[in-house]
């Protein structure tokens, strides 16, 4: 006589049967990671045109100033030394470059250390020069007048660094964005008169174009040699001045 046998499952044996009953295994794909965000679309879709995204730096170019301009007097603590700069100090030289500049502007920094080359060779050839910080310190406080000071002494600046704390002095010159350069050039006792308001040159901190000082360094040629003014002067570019808050331009 045939015994009748059974199988009998526990519980967790007889989970697993139904489960995959219910839900068969799958054959799993491994996507690779650009495909998981980027899928692949069916031949039947539409293509989409692709989308070129550019990120520009805000710039600002430099205006407003025209040729002949006299110099407006100033006077301003250089943070480096603790000595007060006025125009008149600069009376004996054939030529005086002022310029607009901060800390954390990176066409500022793009072009700092031929800055300084262009002031070490020409300064000796009778160009007084002076730089100017006009920034907010309350909106920028790495345009202080402590972090000015730290500057001026990393790059060795040849000349004085100027602390512009009331913005008074960039309003009377009509200063815009930095770096922004003034060429005045001086005739006997008359006051400095402007010679050349432009770029440095056309390097840019993302065009490639290497840094040679072209533009300002023939502006520089011509005022100390008696020439006349280049007839081409292009617009200095760069980050505007950081105005007060309640005081944009």
């Amino acid at each position: 006589m045939a015994i009748a046998t059974s199988t009998i499952l526990y519980p967790s044996a007889l989970l697993r049967q139904v489960t995959a009953r219910l839900f068969p295994p799958q054959r799993t794909v491994l996507l690779k990671p650009e495909a998981r965000f980027f899928p692949t679309p069916s031949r039947n879709a539409r293509a989409t045109p692709a989308i070129k995204l550019q990120i520009r730096a805000a710039r600002t170019e430099s205006s407003g100033v025209s040729l002949g301009f006299r110099a407006p007097h100033f006077e301003l603590s250089e943070p480096l030394t603790g000595k007060v700069w006025s125009l008149d100090e600069f009376e004996s030289y054939p030529a005086l470059l002022v310029m607009f500049i901060c800390n954390h502007c990176p066409f500022v920094k793009h072009l700092k250390k031929d800055i300084v080359k262009l002031a070490n060779f020409y300064m000796p050839k009778g160009l007084a020069v002076v730089a100017i910080s006009s920034n907010s310190t309350i909106t920028h406080p790495q345009d202080g007048p402590e972090f000015m000071a730290e500057e001026a002494k990393l790059l060795n600046y040849p000349f004085p660094y100027l602390f512009d704390e009331s913005q008074e002095v960039a309003l009377a010159f009509g200063a815009v964005c930095t770096p922004e350069f003034f060429l005045f050039r001086k005739d006997g006792r008359r006051p400095f008169e402007l010679f050349y308001h432009g770029q440095f040159d056309d390097s840019r901190p993302s065009n490639n174009v290497p840094v040679n000082g072209r533009d300002l360094s023939l502006a520089i040629d011509r005022v100390l040699s008696g020439q006349q003014a280049p007839s081409v002067q292009k617009p200095s570019v760069g980050c505007s001045i950081k105005w007060h808050p309640g005081k944009d331009q």
